[in-house]
């Protein structure tokens, strides 16, 4: 039950309904915990596999209190503590061996809990009375939500707060329920369906390239093997991402949104502030503005602060990067990541200093460049993820079935293709959308999308049934 299957999706809907049965907020409070902790059971039946994990969660727990009691002279200890407690569970690889524990344990979610759990260390260190005030009960409700506990997305107490512990729901009216079915038909459709397509897609190319094949196939398989990647991975994340919020508004629990169309980013520091909106935001409030801050504080020189950014988004996504794994393979995804992000500021720094801010801001508005650098973005991403879904072995295999020169026109063909193809897929979308009954667009129309939620809902069903197998995995549960 820890992917958008048939059972996750009705499991959530029954939770739906019986939260639904009464407005009071002890009963909708106590509906979620139950639920939360029969997901729980779900995944794990052994108790004993959750004593890191109870662990862990004291550990946060009380060092709130001793933020709330006064006890901590210096708060950052406590958040020294959580982390190193944290990247200890996750037995990542400068730990020593001899230190980690060997014994099977229950980890699945830490990752999130792990980011609820330092937003509310962080917050009481700093004073906040929301974050000071927690109760055990509010605390193990909010890490533990089964809506966000697999994949995110990462949701702020106070937001989560606002809505579950309120005396009155929010509004949950027949428009928002059509609304919210619809956005989880959409998104089991992307999991179970493209999602699936795009595996498959991927599976198949890597097969090829790597076993022997004429040069067409392999040129072939090449492309479609770096190309399909990061639809795969949107599909399947974000399909997830749809789902649980869709499930948790249902459950009159608004859950911050994860995505925003990011394929139509133009740059690269622009694609993360689209994807996994949740983990850089979280990462830009407790990382980059801090870090940012101290170095203007220490930096005077008027020329120098603009370059400080790009040693500030390297130093942040290059942790955004050590969050998703341990190995030495993830170690090169940080190293791309932050690379990224720092390149693309220092590119942006240097040419408002060449050119001007005004000519600068004329140049990113054209079309040709905008296209360009969306292509230019997309490529650089799937590029990435090669250390993000394989191993130095597999990697090896694949850049050496096919010599240097022809890796280079398969990342210049991908650049061209993803250049046009996301430029069309604009041009479409905004007529798609230019086009209106009165001030609405028709595809927005309750009409339209009925029509359009009950073509997927039946195509995602029937491909569902007739393949017999059940979806990829959610990736980044993994994390």
């Amino acid at each position: 039950m820890d992917s958008a299957s048939f059972t996750f999706v009705f499991f959530g809907l029954v939770v739906a309904v019986v939260i639904n049965l009464q407005r009071s907020r002890l009963w909708r409070s106590t509906v979620l915990t139950a639920a939360s902790l029969y997901f729980l059971y779900a995944l794990e039946k052994n108790p004993l596999a959750y004593i890191p994990l109870v662990g862990f969660l004291a550990l946060g727990y009380v060092c709130i209190l001793c933020h709330r009691k006064g006890w901590l002279r210096v708060p950052a200890w406590a958040v020294v503590a959580v982390l190193l407690v944290y990247i200890w569970l996750k037995k990542y690889t400068f730990f020593p061996e001899a230190i980690l524990l060997h014994s099977v344990y229950f980890t699945l979610g830490l990752s999130y809990i792990f980011f609820r759990v330092m937003h509310l260390v962080i917050e009481s260190g700093d004073g906040s009375e929301v974050a000071a005030k927690i109760g055990i009960f509010e605390y193990l409700l909010y890490t533990l939500n089964f809506t966000t506990f697999i994949s995110g997305p990462i949701q702020r107490y106070e937001e989560f707060a606002a809505d579950q512990f309120a005396a009155q729901p929010i509004a949950l009216d027949v428009g928002v329920v059509g609304l919210q079915l619809e956005r989880l038909v959409r998104g089991f459709f992307k999991v179970n369906v493209l999602a699936m397509f795009f595996d498959i897609e991927r599976q198949d190319a890597l097969l090829y390239l790597t076993h022997p094949a004429t040069a067409h196939q392999k040129l072939q398989s090449g492309f479609l093997l770096m190309a399909t990647y990061p639809l795969f991975l949107y599909c399947n994340f974000s399909g997830y991402i749809d789902v649980v919020i869709a499930l948790a508004r249902l459950m009159r629990l608004r859950l911050p949104e994860n995505f925003d169309r990011p394929f139509s980013a133009t740059s690269f520091i622009d694609f993360w502030s689209r994807w996994h909106i949740t983990l850089s935001t979280w990462f830009k409030d407790y990382v980059y503005n801090p870090l940012m801050l101290a170095l203007v504080r220490r930096v005077e020189s008027v020329s120098v602060q603009p370059y400080l950014a790009v040693f500030a988004f390297f130093a942040t996504f290059f942790l955004v990067g050590l969050w998703h794994g341990r190995t030495s393979e993830f170690l090169m995804y940080c190293l791309l990541q932050g690379g990224g992000v720092s390149v693309n500021k220092l590119w942006q720094v240097m040419l408002t200093q060449a050119m001007g801010r005004k000519r600068y801001k004329a140049l990113a508005a054209n079309g040709l460049y905008r296209m360009l650098a969306r292509g230019l973005t997309f490529c650089w991403f799937a590029f990435t993820l090669l250390w993000f879904w394989s191993d130095w072995t597999g990697i090896h295999s694949i850049y050496g079935a096919l010599p240097t020169g022809q890796w280079i026109a398969i990342w210049a063909a991908i650049w061209l293709t993803a250049s046009i193809l996301l430029a069309a897929w604009e041009l479409l979308r905004s007529g798609l959308l230019s086009l209106r009954i009165g001030e609405q667009p028709i595809l927005t129309t309750r009409y339209a999308r009925v029509v359009y939620a009950s073509a997927l809902g039946t195509a995602a069903v029937f491909i569902t049934l007739l393949l017999n197998s059940p979806a990829p995995g959610i990736v980044y549960k993994a994390f």
